[in-house]
């Protein structure tokens, strides 16, 4: 790891529609693919309908604005790209082989 700032995430969710269980298993595969090279993953309750996912206070997903909930691989993508772009995620990068029709 280099010198850089280490990032923090923060994924705010609803707990009144109980989206505690998605927001801990993102928090999970975050950490799980990027370990160390991380600061944080926070969860923080909310009501309303909430669902947002923020980057060094940066919102890189907004569930209203982007039309539900981004799915694990697209998420380590989103946060790739945008603190190691140069990074590759192995197989979640591959092109699933396309199937005859």
């Amino acid at each position: 790891m280099s010198d850089t700032p280490r990032p923090a995430i923060a994924i705010t969710y609803c707990t009144q529609c109980n989206w505690l269980l998605r927001s801990a298993w993102m928090a999970q595969e975050l950490l799980s693919t990027f370990g160390q090279d991380i600061a944080s993953v926070t969860l923080v309750p909310a009501t309303g309908g909430l669902f947002r996912i923020t980057l060094d206070g940066a919102v890189i997903w907004d569930r209203k604005e982007c039309g539900g909930f981004p799915d694990v691989k697209q998420l380590k993508q989103m946060l790739r790209d945008h603190v190691w772009p140069e990074r590759d995620l192995g197989h979640i990068d591959r092109k699933a082989p396309e199937q005859d029709a």
